[in-house]
């Protein structure tokens, strides 16, 4: 038992309810405990249960300590696992999308004949299969990841993770073999089935996604920084593998066989590699309760404070108070991001183009678009893993989320024939690249920054939460990019 004359200022000032002074420097697992009541109140309250009125020889202290017994990740597999399964959260649904032309021949009218060089007429199915992709896509996964950032926690996580991964496998390998059956007879329940999948795929790929930036803020910042830059990856990896399929000219069919193959496959090897790092003693070390601060007591039949078991439940509107400019920083980030790209950027192409050669007429445009932003956004996020400044001024990161909306104008105003409206200002080849690789660093680095920043601004038992929240915010923002290209695209 703790007694009122054995204790030292520090604690005598909070028996006298004085708050204590929080400890900040810049590990990541920073937390300003101090001391709390076991009824839940603040992390600065005090429970004071005295044997008689004014009696201060008979205290008993609640306190938030930290216990940290980390077993070493061996080979650093849990690390790699995060950086791949970051792969699986955008890479399936992005190849999904790459078979624009799949889906152009599958919806195309059937009753022209093939013979014909006559320029076909775009039917209602082909015209509004890429905006109804778009709006499906994102309010399925939008809503999804809102209702997992409130109720997630919920679930359990071998559900939100395996068997969200199962199902979209499952849905690949049902699209895989549509690729060579014939629906020209079915094409409207083929295309009612299209988007039924398309909306099963985003609600399990948000399930998952939530479930992984949750956990991933378990961890230390660098597995975050792993999630996020795997993210990235894929979409190099998607990029180069379009790339090679336009080289070669492969037939419409062929490239979606191709682009489904390698998302089942993907999916496959992410389901075996979550199978074993979840039976992992530093997963599971982190997961079930890591280095999170404890609520222990001082026992009067023991001379050690034990641990009274006492589980601390999250609560939203706690969590949102503390990282709500992070949320709204993250959304405006990709609101600016997806206003512009890919919808606007794709338009532009090269000051040489139509005078022959392949590089201008040809791959300037996929290039530059995919392969240079998505390199861009995997830099920027690796630079952020090594050197990520700021780490708590989250306003002076919307500040720069801000001044990131000059490129607005600058992309709207580059290179194109589809100009109408607005005014060609940047008409050079250097600088469009310059820009987009630019725009797409400073997409991964501010992303990384927020990611890793919101877990050091609430407590341990509220980190997937509030990690869950920003994938939300994120979502959001990517749902209000693409509703505001449509008046983009218009504008040019």
């Amino acid at each position: 038992m703790l007694r009122y004359d054995t204790m030292d200022d520090d604690q005598r000032g909070l028996v006298h309810n004085e708050q204590p002074t929080a400890v900040n420097d810049d590990d990541d697992d920073d937390y300003a405990g101090g001391f709390v009541a076991g009824g839940g109140g603040g992390p600065h309250d005090v429970e004071i249960l005295p044997a008689g009125e004014n009696d201060f020889h008979n205290v008993e202290l609640h306190s938030h300590i930290q216990i940290s017994d980390a077993p070493p990740d061996k080979w650093n597999y849990t690390y790699l696992v995060f950086y791949f399964l970051g792969t699986a959260t955008m890479t399936p649904w992005n190849f999904f999308i790459t078979a624009e032309d799949y889906w152009m021949y599958k919806f195309r009218n059937t009753t022209l004949n093939e013979s014909t060089h006559a320029e076909e007429e775009l039917t209602p199915m082909q015209k509004s299969f890429s905006c109804d992709l778009t709006l499906t896509a994102s309010i399925s996964g939008t809503t999804f990841l809102i209702l997992h950032a409130i109720y997630g926690q919920k679930i359990s996580l071998r559900l939100r993770m395996q068997g969200t991964l199962v199902l979209i496998l499952v849905i690949f390998m049902l699209t895989a073999g549509f690729v060579e059956t014939n629906t020209d007879k079915w094409q409207e329940q083929f295309f009612l089935i299209t988007l039924l999948t398309v909306v099963i795929i985003n609600i399990c790929s948000a399930t998952m996604s939530g479930a992984l930036f949750g956990i991933a803020g378990l961890f230390p910042s660098e597995y975050m920084t792993a999630v996020v830059s795997g993210q990235a990856l894929g979409g190099i990896f998607t990029a180069l593998t379009f790339l090679m399929v336009l080289a070669f000219g492969a037939a419409p069919n062929t490239t979606a066989f191709i682009f489904f193959s390698i998302g089942i496959a993907l999916i496959f090897l992410n389901i075996i590699c979550y199978a074993i790092v979840e039976r992992k003693n530093f997963f599971k070390y982190y997961v079930e309760g890591g280095d999170k601060f404890k609520i222990v007591y001082d026992d009067p039949t023991h001379s050690r404070m034990v641990d009274r078991g006492v589980a601390l439940e999250p609560n939203i509107r706690d969590v949102l108070s503390k990282m709500y400019v992070h949320a709204v920083t993250i959304l405006l980030l990709y609101t600016t991001t997806l206003s512009v790209y890919p919808s606007v950027t794709i338009l532009m192409q090269s000051q040489d183009y139509g005078k022959g050669k392949a590089w201008n007429d040809i791959y300037y445009m996929p290039v530059v678009n995919y392969l240079f932003f998505n390199s861009g956004d995997y830099l920027g996020r690796i630079i952020s893993g090594i050197w990520g400044r700021p780490r708590k001024n989250v306003h002076t990161v919307l500040l720069m989320v801000l001044l990131r909306m000059i490129y607005l104008p600058l992309f709207l105003c580059s290179n194109s024939t589809q100009h109408i409206f607005l005014p060609v200002i940047v008409s050079s080849d250097v600088a469009f690249i310059f820009m987009m690789l630019t725009f797409a660093i400073s997409n991964g680095y501010i992303t990384n920054i927020l990611l890793n920043m919101v877990p050091r601004c609430v407590m341990q038992h509220e980190k997937e939460m509030a990690s869950s929240i920003m994938a939300a915010s994120l979502s959001c923002g990517l749902a209000i990019g693409s509703m505001i290209t449509m008046l983009f695209v218009q504008m040019i």
